[in-house]
Formats: C-alpha cells, structure tokens, sequence
C-alpha cells in the first residue's frame, strides 16, 4: 500500500467556530463535513486556508456503506465534486449504515449506526466500498465508529472486522481513538487489541475527541474538552506507529479560541513523546460537569466476541469476492435485518429478538433527541412560533415517536408544521396562522383545508 501523505495536526471546520480556526497557531490541515459545503460556494474561511496551504478534507456522514443497498451513484458525485473543489488528497466516510431502502418505504436514522460483524455484512460493505472507490477521484478512508447496542450473533471482533476489510478492498483507515475508548468502556473492548489486529500501514489518520462518563456509561459528545483517558488511547497508537495525521474534533458546546490551541497542542505532546497526562482543563468531565443538553449516544456495555481462531491472514492471503458479485439473498438478509432495526428505533415497532431493548429504548430516544435539535437548526423560526424550545421539544418528539424522517431535515421541518396544522396545532390562533404562513412559504402551497386536515387527522388516528 502507498504510503499516506503528511498531513499533520488539525481540527474540524465549523462555521461556529471558523474565524477561530484560521487563528490558531501551527494548524496544518482542517477537515469539513462534506455534507454542509457546495462545491461553487465555498466558505470564504476554506478559501483563505487553502491560499494559506491548510489543507481541507472532506468528511462524509450519509453515504451509509455498511447499508445492504448499494451506494447512491449521486451521492458519491457529489462527495467527488467536494474532493475536486477543496483540492483534497483524500475523502473520508464511516463503517455505518444511516438507512433502509428495503423493504419500502425507506427509513432514515439521522444518525450512524453499527454494521454487524458478520460475514454476510462484511461481504455487502466490501463490495460497496469498492463500488466507492471506483466512482472516486481520490482515495477513501473509513471511520470506526461508537455504538450504544451491539448486534446479537456476530461473528468476528472489531479489530478482525476492520483488517480483513482493508485486505479485501485495500480501503485506508480513518481510527478514532475517542470511539475506540468508548467501546471499551461501554462493550469491554481493548483498544491495544484493535490496535495490534489492524494493519496500522493502512492508517490515513486519527480522530481525538471528547466526552464524560455518567454512571459508568461513555457519552461520546464531541462537545466536550479531550480527557486524558482519549490521549491515552492516542499514546497507545503513537507507540505502534506515526500517524500520518490527527484531528481535533468539536461539533458543540465550542470553548474559547485558547482552549482549542490548548487541546491542539496536548495533542502535539502526545505526538511527540511528551507527557501524555491532561492539563485540569482535559480532564476527564463527571457527572456534575456534564451539560443539561442530551449527549451523543453511548455504546453498549456487552463484551466483545471470543477471538477468532487462528491469525489473521496477511494482506493479499484473503481472496478478493471482487470477482463474484455480492448475492442478492445476502444483501436481503442484511436488509431485513437492518430495516427491523431501524424501525424498531424511528417507528416504534417491535424489538427484534436477540437485542437488549433497554439499550435499544435509549437509542430511540437520543435519535429522536438528536433529530429535534437538527430540525430546530435547519428552521430556527420554530421554536419562537411555538413558544420555547421546551414546548417546542415536547411537540416535536410527540410527533416523531412513530413517524420517521423519510425526506432529511428540512423535510421533516415541513412534515412537523403540517402534522401540527392538521390537528389545528398550536391552540393560540395567532400562533397558528403565523406557522401556516411559515409553512406556505417554505412548502410553495397552501395548507390543506380545514375538512382535508380533518380527514387526514382521522385517518392518522385509524391507522
């Protein structure tokens, strides 16, 4: 494999916090969520890191490569089209499915979620993965993630998983050591041993983020100062290899400038063989430090499955399934399973058999959580027209509990009005009709008459 190129140390581009960013002092590269960007359009702060030499990689979270369909060909367009803008050397995207598309209707989490650690999952994301890469212009790197449950009955550990999919598709790594210590101390997986199994030449970079541990629960919030725990992780690979790059990430709650160089440079320590312990402001954060808001979810407190027996196989030992097409019966067991899942967590249907349904309830819970703040952001006007966030929030997650995003967020925001127009929602008739003209202008039509919206509210009440 090719040796990555030097990117050094950097941190995530956020609108929020981007005048910062172009502050902070030694920054070699930034990385920007593909999904937030257009490529005729970009931020004039991207513009000027670029003609400064920072180098910009996109960062993907909606391909879904661990789904059981295979990837959206405009999907991966448009991540190239981002690639090709920013100049960047490579993209990166995650070990996650994020929908269902059989059987119909499709079901959309918001959110990333595990891909079993079985052979027949595995066999679905290598066969997408090297359908990626074909559409590509640049290399592609993938991203371990953090769960709040584990899949019943898998077949492989987390750190045979990821070999054997470089092996087989030669895709390069993206290795958070935040999620890395959240599965440890939420399922009991060593970070050392997904460290030994992977094929570190493979590594493109790492992510360092941060979180607080609750009642012995991990909650991988990226809006939170990195713990000396996380650095710790980060220590661990360093000693296995230098990595090519290494990324701050924050996506809330952002802190003061000099608290971001802070963390950037405790990063550069590790890097460099300094003292690895976290100054008091990387502390790891308890319970009474923790925000009021609803954190990521935390991964699920199972243990990881026996090892494999017997070693992995070095690369080019596993024959490539490149030459035989995924089975469509494989890609359906997949996409059952997952659109069991799914709609259990986005639609309230039953749990399937083999999960814990208390970790599964969770799970459905900070989804919806999530979607309502994602809504609140894409329609800010909601909240106010609603009367605060608080009522806001309860109508909002009254109205997801059974009825799952389909469309993205700014669809859902429009599905939210009318759901609540249909019940002649809010009760304040002035309340009302200015969220009847927020809809009309944003939906292009009128409302429903009173008689239709009394006929749609029926029949929502029958079924």
């Amino acid at each position: 494999m090719k040796p990555m190129a030097h990117l050094g140390v950097g941190i995530g581009w956020r609108p929020e916090i981007a005048d910062a960013v172009e502050r902070l002092p030694g920054l070699d590269w930034v990385e920007v969520v593909a999904e937030n960007i257009c490529p005729g359009h970009l931020p004039d702060s991207l513009l000027r890191l670029r003609e400064r030499g920072v180098r910009v990689v996109p960062h993907g979270v909606s391909l879904g490569l661990g789904g059981a369909h295979r990837p959206d060909p405009e999907k991966l367009a448009a991540l190239g089209e981002r690639a090709v803008a920013l100049g960047a050397p490579l993209v990166t995207e995650h070990i996650a499915f994020v929908r269902t598309t059989t059987p119909a209707p499709a079901l959309e989490a918001g959110h990333l979620l595990p891909v079993p650690r079985t052979r027949d999952a595995l066999d679905v994301l290598c066969e997408n993965v090297r359908i990626a890469q074909d559409a590509l212009p640049v290399p592609l790197a993938l991203e371990n993630i953090a769960a709040l449950f584990s899949w019943p009955g898998e077949e492989m550990t987390e750190g045979r998983f990821l070999s054997e999919l470089v092996e087989r598709t030669g895709v390069r790594l993206l290795i958070d050591v935040a999620n890395l210590h959240t599965n440890r101390v939420n399922r009991g997986e060593d970070p050392a041993a997904v460290l030994d199994a992977i094929p570190l030449e493979a590594l493109a970079y790492v992510h360092v983020a941060g979180g607080f541990e609750r009642d012995g629960v991990w909650h991988d919030t990226h809006a939170h100062p990195v713990p000396g725990v996380v650095l710790d992780v980060l220590a661990q690979l360093r000693r296995r290899v230098d990595p090519p790059g290494v990324l701050l990430e924050r996506d809330d709650d952002f802190p003061p400038e000099g608290e971001l160089a802070g963390e950037l440079e405790a990063i550069r320590g590790v890097l460099n063989g300094a003292e690895s312990r976290p100054s008091a402001s990387l502390r790891t954060p308890s319970r009474d430090s923790a925000p009021d808001a609803t954190p990521e979810p935390a991964a699920d407190a199972t243990p990881e499955p026996a090892p494999d027996a017997g070693p992995v196989p070095a690369p080019g030992l596993i024959p490539d399934a490149a030459a035989e097409p995924v089975p469509d019966a494989v890609r359906t067991r997949v996409g059952l399973a997952q659109a069991a899942l799914l709609s259990a967590l986005v639609a309230g249907t039953p749990v399937p058999e083999g999960f814990d349904r208390q970790r599964i309830r969770v799970q459905s819970r900070s989804l919806a959580a999530k979607r309502a703040g994602v809504v609140a952001k894409v329609a800010p006007e909601l909240p106010g027209i609603l009367g605060g966030e608080k009522a806001y929030r309860e109508a909002f997650l009254a109205y997801a509990r059974n009825r799952p995003m389909t469309g993205g967020y700014r669809r859902d925001a429009l599905d939210f009005a009318e759901h609540l127009l249909i019940r002649e929602l809010p009760a304040d008739p002035g309340d009302r009709r200015r969220l009847t003209a927020w809809w009309q202008e944003r939906a292009g039509t009128r409302p429903a008459r009173r008689i239709v919206r009394w006929a749609r509210a029926l029949v929502g009440r029958a079924a």
